[in-house]
Parts: C-alpha cells; sequence; structure tokens
C-alpha cells in the first residue's frame, strides 16, 4: 500500500472505473413517471471509492470499466437499488417520545432491534396517537433511472482504503469538520438539516 507521503497527482492517474478507484459523476436519478429524485452537478458531484459498497449495487455495477467522459443511460431494478418492499408500516406510539417531538412524514429516525441492532425507519403517516414508521427506504420497490457522466476517476489514497471513504471535497468531510470545532446543536443541525 502506498503511503501519504509517496503518493502524488500523477502517482493517483487512471483511466478507468475498477476496485479501490475514486469516481466523480453528475447524474440526474428520476422513477418511472421521470419525476427527478436526486441529481448531482458539475459544481458538486458525486464522489465514491468503487468496490466498497457506497453506492446502489446496479449503478456500481454500471460505472465498473467506464472512463473519463463516458455518458450513459442506466436502469437499476429495485433488488439492485433499495430493493423490494417488505413488510407493512407498524405504529408506534407518539407518548414514547419526548414532550414536544415534532413528527415530519418522511422523516427518518433510528431505531434499535431486540439484539441492539440500529434500523433505519421512516415516518410514514401521523394520527392523533400514533406515528407509523416503515422499515423499508421511501424508494424500495421502484425502478430507478439514471443519466450519467463520468467528469473524473483516479486511485484512492492509502488514507481513504484505510478509512473506507472519499477524503477530497466530500460532504462527510465538510460535517466532520463541524462536529469536531462547533457546539454540538450546530453539529447536529449541520448533520441533519
Amino acid at each position: 500500500m502506498l503511503t501519504e507521503s509517496k503518493e502524488s497527482k500523477e502517482s493517483l492517474q487512471t483511466n478507468t472505473i475498477q476496485n479501490d478507484t475514486v469516481a466523480s459523476l453528475i447524474f440526474v436519478m428520476s422513477d418511472d413517471a421521470g419525476e427527478v429524485l436526486d441529481l448531482a452537478t458539475r459544481d458538486n458531484p458525486m464522489r465514491y471509492m468503487h468496490g466498497h459498497r457506497q453506492i446502489l449495487p446496479g449503478l456500481e455495477k454500471a460505472l465498473d470499466g467506464k472512463s473519463v467522459g463516458d455518458r450513459f443511460h442506466v436502469d437499476v431494478a429495485p433488488e439492485d437499488a433499495y430493493g423490494l418492499r417488505e413488510g407493512e408500516p407498524q405504529a408506534v406510539p407518539k407518548s414514547i417520545f419526548p414532550e414536544g417531538t415534532v413528527f415530519k412524514i418522511g422523516a427518518g429516525m433510528t431505531a434499535k432491534s431486540e439484539d441492539g441492532k440500529p434500523f433505519p425507519l421512516w415516518i410514514v403517516d401521523i394520527g392523533d396517537e400514533d406515528i407509523y414508521v416503515d422499515a423499508n427506504h421511501p424508494l424500495a420497490g421502484k425502478t430507478l433511472h439514471f443519466d450519467v457522466e463520468i467528469i473524473d476517476i483516479r486511485k484512492a489514497t492509502a488514507d481513504e482504503l484505510n478509512d473506507g471513504r472519499v477524503h477530497s471535497g466530500c460532504n462527510l468531510c465538510k460535517h466532520r469538520y463541524f462536529r469536531e470545532n462547533s457546539t454540538h446543536e450546530y453539529a447536529t443541525w449541520a448533520l441533519y438539516h
């Protein structure tokens, strides 16, 4: 493995997306109706480390072997995106939450299983006494359509490989800075708003 001091822009150059490369892309993601659900722009591209399960499996598979400048369209089936829908929403009494909690449809939260493992839930309905949560991602069961352009590829640095995430220019790094250099209240706001 390379050490950080020996890594240079030239030593990190590569032309093809493959495992342990960092790809920068612009994309538009839409549903079957053509509604734009997400996008990454040239000014704010998505960066990810290939082969490290950081993006949807179907999109990552389509990116494998692509080069800078490649433009393509890919349809990602639910099984290769957020999965098929399983189960039904469950009622949770509002009374178990702290007084004054504001509930919003679409908001995510984390719960713990009986063995203590965290898992995500999304609020799908709000009643007088209960909220209704769903363990399915909001995009579960949907085919997603991507129009993609690759704008940069490089080898991941040793630090990125050790940390398992991209370091340069990503929002995660900015949020990490806020967590380490700001008050708790502001750091929480920066992460969740």
